[in-house]
């Protein structure tokens, strides 16, 4: 399993992505203002990943 490091964009749920911010054991915090349309979705601006729910874009 590859861990996600700062400043890379994650895909996860559906299509979801966000550039991640920090790096914890299990997860990752992630910014989802990263997508054009995060206010369109009305997410939240920040969210916490496990490190098995989501792949490495960039």
């Amino acid at each position: 399993m590859n861990i996600a490091q700062i400043g890379d964009v994650i895909e996860f749920r559906e299509g979801l992505k966000g550039k991640v911010e920090k790096v914890n054991d299990n997860s990752v915090i992630v910014d989802l203002t990263y997508m054009e349309n995060y206010r369109e979705l009305e997410l939240e601006e920040k969210t916490v990943v496990n490190h098995k729910n989501y792949t490495i874009l960039d």
